[in-house]
């Protein structure tokens, strides 16, 4: 394919990841183009391609195109990413917007979040580095979906290193302990802090008191404390919700 930067519709290029995304008009189509410009950004789109070789999910944008370099190319979406992240700052602007929408919209997007760590965790994967810049909220069609999952590892592991990426607004405490084991709790609790924040606002709580249960439990310190796998939080939150 034929995606030249100098033709790029929009160009992300201040990304503490070092890489270099752009999207681009090709084949009569719109693509977000993801490159790499260093050897820790070509390991993490390697790993992002090999992740989104094992895991399928409606809600989850993944490349139809992974060339030499590696440059991954999705599929163009419309939307805003709720935390635009750069190494200049964060601007999360969209997310307060997002915080102000009809709950039922924003509980239909945790849910949407959930029931892609079902398919995420039933592919043997564990979330590392997911925070609102992972979000792309589309405000007309009021659907979401997940980008940039580029972190995501096979899982169980041991940390190796003193931390693992990712927003400390989102990381479990195990995710700073070298030889700390990496599971499926700790997914929980990133997702129940996703829940604490989509459902909070600047003016307070927006949830329900049972809601609110729920993300406490899965972001309790001690992993054994925490909901037992993802599939059990889906299930509590879906308890949460009203009837059809």
């Amino acid at each position: 394919m034929e995606l030249p930067l100098h033709s790029a519709i929009a160009v992300f290029d201040a990304q503490d990841s070092d890489c270099v995304s752009y999207g681009v008009e090709a084949s009569g189509r719109r693509w977000f183009v993801k490159t790499a410009t260093t050897v820790p950004s070509r390991r993490s789109l390697l790993r992002a391609a090999r992740f989104h070789a094992a895991v399928q999910h409606p809600a989850i944008v993944r490349p139809e195109h992974v060339l030499d370099g590696p440059t991954l190319v999705y599929p163009w979406h419309d939307g805003t990413v709720l935390n635009h992240a750069t190494v200049h700052g964060s601007d999360r602007s969209a997310l307060y917007r997002f915080q102000q929408l009809p709950l039922r919209d924003v509980e239909r997007a945790i849910d949407t979040i959930l029931d892609a760590h079902l398919a995420v965790t039933a592919a043997g994967y564990v979330a590392v580095d997911l925070y609102d810049g992972c979000f792309l909220y589309d405000f007309l069609a009021r659907r979401l979906r997940l980008i940039d999952l580029d972190e995501y590892r096979p899982g169980p592991f041991t940390l190796d290193t003193d931390r693992l990426p990712g927003s400390r607004r989102y990381m479990a405490p195990e995710e700073f302990v070298r030889g700390a084991v990496i599971d499926q709790r700790t997914t929980v609790y990133i997702l129940g802090r996703t829940i604490h924040h989509l459902l909070d606002s600047p003016h307070g709580w927006r949830g329900s008191h049972h809601q609110q249960q729920v993300a406490v439990r899965a972001t309790t310190t001690t992993p054994a404390d925490r909901y037992l796998d993802v599939a059990a939080l889906a299930a509590a939150w879906r308890t949460t919700l009203p009837n059809p």
